[in-house]
């Protein structure tokens, strides 16, 4: 049994049954034979289906925001937007089935055709840190090209992804075509990425275990999508709206108790600007609300476990100068927002993920300074870069190794533009246009012209 605890509380709220090896493979069975039909089945009959599943989603959106508050420790206001982001997903992807074109291409002495046909089973391993939206990145995409798609949820977040499994049946999906397998990596995980029933798998997680999961799905030339760790840059110029900057930097790194792959931990500000940049950042720090997570006036929850509290703690000693915010005390896995200063480029705690709210700030001298420090790292995957000047803006977003930037903002994630990490960020791009076109095989038809006349 998988044993759920509240974040907040450390109470325990449920007891799930671990998927074993033979669960998994009876749910390829099943998955298996769902899919044939959902293939055979006329676009816009899926589209509709799909359209139905994310408006029984949206009749549950406070339903599951609050399971994942109580799950994942999320503040309500986010958990809403997650819950509000499955419902906008399915749409998305609904609006793709009946636009997943292949192409004429021409060609002497007859027709050429491309066809886009989909992988078959798909497995998807979901992570903690955002259960709800990350597992609908894969699972709607998949399910809209043809697929049928089997869910690994996180060990300690398997709530939300059953409940959406029920909804899927409540809203008219075959049976078979999306299931949820709850259960560990080394069990439940590793059995759907060593089966051959599944045609590819799309990880989100750490880079380590996404590097174990490469080199087993690479024994069957499996496909495979990986979205894995970072450690991304927020880059102040001098010349930037150090009011706005610095206004919006506390939640670049502590949204979701900093535990996004996409967090901006390492600030890199201007040294010209670095005093009066630390001036106003201090009190925007020390003004978060950290506590109850089902508190509409929250900021900031706990993070998920003990285990990555301990984690965090590490990084993070007494002797370290910076800027310290509140957090409660008693009960609950909490760790208030830091930003750390005065430590080294090469520091553990700037160039290693911690996965928690903490951040490091780092001064540079110029345009070419400052790309270093943002490229050292073994992660690419996000970033955001201030400044008034577009010519600068331009040249450093060019500079900058990362899958997805942001100038004068911290957005990484909208689901109709496409996500991916460069380096050991991950491989592979998720979301946008071309959502549907990574769970699908392109086949070519040549139809010859060339023959007797009638």
């Amino acid at each position: 049994m998988l044993q759920v605890l509240n974040p907040a509380t450390e109470e325990p709220v449920a007891a799930v049954p671990a998927a074993t090896p033979a669960d998994v493979d009876a749910a390829v069975a099943r998955a298996a034979a769902a899919q044939r039909g959902w293939a055979a089945a006329a676009p816009a009959d899926r589209a509709r289906l799909l359209r139905r599943f994310a408006a029984v989603v949206d009749d549950h959106v406070e339903e599951l925001a609050r399971l994942e508050v109580t799950e994942a420790g999320h503040t309500i206001g986010n958990a809403r937007w997650e819950a509000g982001n499955v419902r906008d997903l399915l749409d998305f992807s609904a609006g793709g089935v009946e636009r997943l074109n292949g192409r004429q291409i021409p060609v002497a002495g007859g027709l050429d055709v491309t066809i886009l046909e989909p992988l078959g089973v798909v497995g998807v391993i979901a992570p903690w840190n955002f259960p709800m939206p990350i597992a609908a990145w894969a699972t709607a995409p998949a399910l809209a090209a043809g697929n049928a798609v089997l869910l690994k949820p996180a060990e300690n977040t398997p709530l939300t992804a059953l409940r959406l499994a029920e909804l899927a049946l409540e809203a008219g999906l075959p049976e078979g075509l999306f299931q949820v397998l709850p259960g560990t990596g080394p069990v439940a995980g590793n059995a759907l990425v060593e089966h051959p029933g599944v045609a590819k798998i799309v990880f989100t997680g750490s880079t380590g275990v996404g590097k174990s999961i490469m080199a087993k799905c690479a024994d069957q030339v499996k496909r495979v999508t990986l979205e894995l760790g970072g450690k991304s840059p927020n880059i102040v110029f001098a010349d930037a709206d150090l009011e706005a900057a610095a206004a919006a930097t506390p939640m670049s790194f502590l949204d979701n108790s900093g535990q996004d792959c996409c967090a901006r931990t390492r600030i890199l500000v201007q040294r010209s600007a670095y005093d009066r940049f630390m001036e106003l950042l201090t009190p925007a720090i020390e003004e978060i609300v950290v506590g109850d997570p089902a508190d509409e006036r929250t900021q900031m929850g706990p993070l998920i476990s003990r285990a990555q509290l301990d984690r965090v703690r590490a990084y993070v000693t007494d002797d370290l100068p910076g800027i310290r915010g509140k957090a409660p005390e008693g009960p609950g896995f909490w760790f208030p927002p830091t930003v750390l200063t005065g430590v080294s480029e090469d520091a553990p705690c700037a160039v290693e993920e911690v996965f928690g709210p903490v951040a490091v700030v780092l001064p540079f001298e110029d345009e070419a300074d400052a790309i270093r420090l943002a490229n050292a790292t073994e992660y690419g995957l996000s970033g955001s870069i201030w400044t008034r000047n577009v010519g600068r803006a331009l040249r450093a977003s060019r500079g900058v190794r990362a899958g997805n930037l942001s100038v004068n903002s911290h957005s990484s994630v909208r689901y109709w533009t496409p996500f991916g990490g460069y380096r050991q960020s991950g491989l592979g791009r998720e979301l946008g246009p071309d959502a549907l076109t990574a769970f699908t095989e392109t086949k070519n038809v040549f139809i010859s012209t060339e023959g007797p006349a009638l």
